[in-house]
């Protein structure tokens, strides 16, 4: 019981010797064990500095940026919404080529295939490990969604979908609606969609 009594007695006068006193009135700089962030090196707008090559610490705009409110217009391409509405674009406003098609096939498979599956149905890999709430492309009410929507849900996400704005360029995004669409025309298309000397194939 003594030994007990001496390091309580120890422990408590340790730990008021480390922070009994902190927030009282000092010219002393405190003993801190975590200094909290508190201290931090920093360097002032034309002070050197050797951590770059030119041996400056303000640095120019790294290029390839965006500043926000400059070159970026909240227009129909960058947000999927009419300027000056709320209304999402009905039709994609970016030409649909077969390039873009083709980079829309490579997108979808690396940021969607995993969990709606190749053919857009939901049945991607991610069901295997339990993710049973996965949207299918060709259900009803997705196809009839306006392509702006579609976009907007490819840059911030819904329900348990997470954003992809982030790790997705715009211009993939609408090529990733584009070949949506076309998984869906898949299922949906009839023959008179089809260009007339393919006609008589589907017959």
């Amino acid at each position: 019981m003594r030994y007990f009594l001496v390091v309580l007695l120890m422990t408590s006068a340790a730990v008021w010797l480390v922070a009994g006193k902190r927030g009282d009135a000092t010219r002393k700089p405190p003993i801190e064990i975590f200094d909290d962030m508190v201290r931090q090196v920093k360097f002032r707008p034309q002070q050197p500095n050797g951590f770059f090559a030119n041996g400056r610490t303000s640095q120019g705009i790294v290029e390839g940026t965006v500043s926000r409110g400059s070159q970026y217009q909240d227009d129909a391409i960058n947000t999927g919404i009419l300027l000056g509405t709320t209304n999402f674009v009905d039709v994609i406003p970016v030409p649909v080529t077969a390039s873009l098609m083709a980079r829309g096939s490579q997108r979808f498979d690396i940021s969607c295939r995993p969990c709606h599956g190749a053919l857009g149905d939901g049945n991607g890999i991610t069901k295997k490990f339990g993710m049973g709430v996965v949207a299918n492309l060709h259900d009803p009410r997705i196809v009839q969604l306006a392509d702006g929507e579609i976009f907007q849900t490819i840059t911030h996400g819904k329900n348990l979908m997470s954003g992809y704005g982030a790790n997705i360029a715009i211009e993939d995004r609408w090529a990733i609606v584009a070949y949506v669409r076309a998984l869906q025309r898949t299922r949906l298309a009839t023959k008179d969609d089809m260009p007339e000397e393919f006609r008589a194939m589907a017959q």
